[in-house]
């Protein structure tokens, strides 16, 4: 008897050949709608599954291979002497072979301005069947689902007359892999348009962009997938111009570099060491918004990772070129930049849409035995209710001072707390277990430039003794959430000293 291939596919690519070879080898080849007609375009000789089914295709090809002549040749098993009764019986072939991909639905929910309409009619309903139904039977069936897999099939056909048990059981698994993202992706999509926000259950899908040569650490196995529909705005996205493969370190780093930048619309650069910024600066150009960033800490940028918000020119190139850094991410690099930086081989030059930086979503943070879902933190100083708490309003440098530091806190480590001027931090206090053993450090960090510098905190002061350790060093704004039952003795405390305080009303905690 022949053997069979099913052959249906959305993505045509190489499937004339595949089809072709597998005819040359022997295959009955079976297909449906448009794979059929350009299999027989291409002079392959093709039996059309209504042919086998004795039914038409029905509802704008909705149903067509939704039938027991069908199903029953995917899932007998060959070597069960009561299956293959039955499929005598009914007059049903054994399908050896099944080729289908699918409804491309991720594409057609990737269009702009794409219809609830035009996705549900991308949802496949009988592909994902006839590939699960073959991959639950590949002790006798070979399902294939990727066309990077269609020479690796011929080959084994070619030189076995068979796909080994093993690399059946790859393919297996591999179609539902496949099928399950497919159904993740609809998911995800449907519950979004239905306006369900906390679902009974949540469903994510990503693809390998990379294996890493370590996690954190050296023992540490690790590797990179990325969101297929995810923000351009992304490690994940970034298209790499120059260096050595990104780390998983460089990728955390390089994110949390992201995160920080995309809150201002004015020149910027950021620098991050260990996911905390240790430098951000703005300025009427990118040259001078790096010069701010380095000068900030020009120790702890050694080694760091720098994103700025413009191209980066001839200049601003050369002030990087100076320094030691891991990676800079830009919207772009001019030629002459390019040159200067590429004399180093190993350092990372990324590419990033920064016009895509608006979109959000959701953050996920994997716990032992479970997933933390929650929106990110897109509060920012225009949507706070601003309240000047103190007897003192603050003057137009210190309102630029506090808008920078409160741009910045909300992406340092709690507790936390950044001082600033109006150009640059000067100061930053991270992950500390007390908010004022974090303003200690920003304030050592600061030294004199502490003197007419604002204060930014990502949570309320629970005491005084924060505003205390401010004053002494000559700070002289203050912006904080403020709500704890203590804060009339922080506001005093400022009055004091004379130093104007600001209330958000909404804190910035980052764990």
């Amino acid at each position: 008897m022949k053997k069979r291939a099913l052959i249906s596919v959305s993505d045509k690519s190489g499937v004339v050949e595949f089809a072709r070879t597998l005819e040359e080898m022997g295959y009955e080849i079976l297909s449906t709608g448009g794979t059929k007609n350009v299999l027989h375009e291409n002079g392959i000789n093709v039996i059309g599954v209504d042919d086998i089914t004795g039914f038409p295709e029905i509802l704008e090809g909705r149903v067509k291979t939704l039938h027991p002549s069908i199903h029953g040749g995917l899932l007998a098993k060959h070597d069960n002497e009561a299956h293959k009764a039955q499929l005598e019986e009914q007059n049903i072939t054994p399908i050896d072979l099944v080729c289908v991909n699918l409804y491309p639905f991720q594409q057609t929910i990737a269009k702009p301005n794409v219809t609830v309409e035009e996705a549900i009619e991308n949802i496949d309903i009988g592909g994902p069947t006839m590939l699960r139904a073959a991959a639950k039977n590949h002790q006798y069936v070979t399902v294939v689902v990727d066309a990077l897999d269609y020479d690796g099939v011929l080959t084994q056909l070619k030189e076995a007359g068979e796909v080994s048990m093993e690399n059946r059981r790859k393919l297996a698994a591999k179609v539902f892999r496949h099928t399950a993202a497919y159904d993740a992706h609809i998911a995800e999509y449907v519950t979004e348009v239905s306006g369900e926000e906390e679902p009974e259950r949540m469903t994510f899908t990503y693809e390998l962009k990379q294996t890493l040569r370590y996690g954190e650490n050296p023992h540490q196995k690790a590797a990179f997938y990325r969101q297929p529909l995810g923000s351009e705005f992304s490690v994940s996205m970034a298209r790499q111009l120059h260096g050595k493969e990104l780390s998983y370190n460089n990728i955390n780093d390089a994110n949390a570099a992201l995160q920080i930048v995309k809150e201002f619309s004015e020149p910027a650069a950021v620098a991050v060491k260990h996911m905390n910024p240790c430098g951000v600066g703005v300025g009427e150009t990118i040259e001078v918004a790096f010069r701010k960033a380095y000068e900030a800490d020009a120790t702890s940028i050694f080694g760091g990772i720098v994103a700025l918000n413009r191209v980066v020119d001839k200049e601003t190139a050369k002030m990087l070129h100076e320094i030691f850094l891991e990676i800079i991410i830009a919207p772009a690099f001019t030629d002459e930049a390019m040159e200067i930086l590429t004399s180093k081989k190993n350092i990372r030059l990324l590419t990033i849409p920064f016009e895509s930086a608006k979109k959000t979503e959701k953050k996920l943070t994997s716990v032992e035995g479970g997933l933390l879902v929650q929106e990110d933190d897109v509060f920012t100083f225009e949507n706070a209710d601003i309240r000047v708490a103190t007897k003192r309003e603050p003057t137009e440098e210190e309102w630029a001072a506090m808008k920078l530091g409160w741009k910045v806190v909300k992406h340092v480590k709690s507790n936390a707390i950044v001082l600033t001027n109006k150009e640059m931090t000067i100061g930053v206090g991270a992950g500390q277990m007390n908010r004022v053993g974090a303003a200690k450090i920003a304030l050592e960090q600061a030294g004199e430039k502490a003197a007419g510098s604002a204060m930014a905190s990502d949570a309320f002061f629970p005491m005084d003794d924060t505003v205390e350790a401010a004053a002494k060093a000559g700070v002289t704004a203050i912006i904080q959430p403020g709500g704890s039952i203590r804060d009339e003795d922080s506001i005093k405390k400022a009055d004091e000293y004379g130093i104007t305080m600001v209330l958000t009303g909404v804190r910035h905690f980052k764990h």
